[in-house]
């Protein structure tokens, strides 16, 4: 049981003139009507620090606040080992089934809760779905937040996952740049999937080895748009093996799971930017899951390689 959150809007432009009802159910739609209503009237909501009714009309600037009460989060693992730490930026090894940041229910089941115990100021400069494991880079400094955030928009980032894949790909290495954007989900209202009119995104794919009717892959991305390794690799007719999400051409299975459900495996292997003090290049691994190893890898001992999660 955690001890409850306060979750605070400023009122803009936009929402001016909506009611407190249709606002809450438009910000968080996790929620029907019914159960905001009922909020509400419990007197969680408070509107420029007083109770309001469902039907009070919002002004630009005033404050909005939902003061969630202590709720069971659900079980997660919540393990996570460090894999590099100096005084500007940490890296750690999250394990699959494990949120990186507060959504859907999660607060303290997260990585950043759980980081911030070692280290108060950490901020993830990048997240990883909560089915992903791996390597996850925070900064500790704003210094060192601002280069490496400059860095990711620049492109100067290296970034290389593994996957398991359904089937097994003609080609031994190949790219994927279909646009990803936000589509119509029925539960959710709008997800990221392939789109025409999305924005650019491009994967660059390499067979590592076959597991039985499936494959494992290497991909590289210099683009970092939601959830793309999932799409790019069901665009080229190899969805994730398990992926509750996303089919063959990286469209929406019929009656789609939710982005954070689990089933697929997808593993963040190695990062490489350069250190924001030092200026010299970064190389971190995190070793990747039995299920997504080479064949020399998974026959080997692996001793003394950064901690892996299945």
């Amino acid at each position: 049981m955690n001890s409850g959150f306060a979750y605070r809007d400023r009122i803009g432009p936009e929402a001016e003139g909506e009611s407190v009802l249709a606002y809450l159910t438009r910000r968080y739609p996790h929620t029907a009507e019914a159960g905001w209503r009922v909020r509400i009237a419990c007197g969680e909501v408070t509107l420029e620090g007083t109770a309001p009714g469902p039907g009070a009309v919002l002004r630009r600037g005033q404050s909005l606040v939902w003061n969630r009460p202590p709720w069971e989060e659900p079980t997660v693992p919540l393990a996570f080992a460090v894999l590099h730490r100096d005084e500007h930026l940490m890296a750690v090894a999250k394990p699959r089934g494990l949120p990186t940041l507060p959504n859907g229910g999660f607060l303290q089941h997260t990585l950043l809760h759980l980081v911030r115990r070692l280290a108060p100021g950490a901020v993830p400069l990048h997240r990883l779905g909560r089915g992903t494991s791996g390597l996850v880079l925070f900064g500790l400094t704003a210094a060192a937040r601002r280069s490496a955030f400059g860095a990711w928009r620049d492109g100067r980032v290296d970034k290389l996952y593994r996957a398991l894949v359904s089937g097994l790909p003609s080609r031994q290495v190949f790219s994927v740049d279909a646009p990803i954007g936000p589509v119509p989900h029925p539960r959710l209202g709008r997800v990221h999937a392939a789109s025409s009119r999305g924005k650019p995104a491009l994967s660059h794919v390499r067979v590592l080895g076959r597991r039985g009717e499936h494959a494992v892959v290497e991909v590289r991305i210099p683009t970092g748009r939601p959830h793309q390794i999932r799409i790019h690799l069901a665009v080229a007719g190899h969805p994730l093996v398990g992926d509750p999400l996303y089919g063959c051409g990286g469209t929406l299975v019929p009656e789609p799971g939710l982005p954070g459900d689990g089933g697929y495996r997808l593993h963040a292997h190695r990062l490489a930017l350069d250190h924001p003090f030092t200026g010299r290049r970064l190389e971190l691994e995190c070793f990747p899951p039995e299920t997504l190893r080479e064949p020399a890898e998974g026959l080997g001992g692996g001793a003394g390689m950064p901690a892996s999660f299945s």
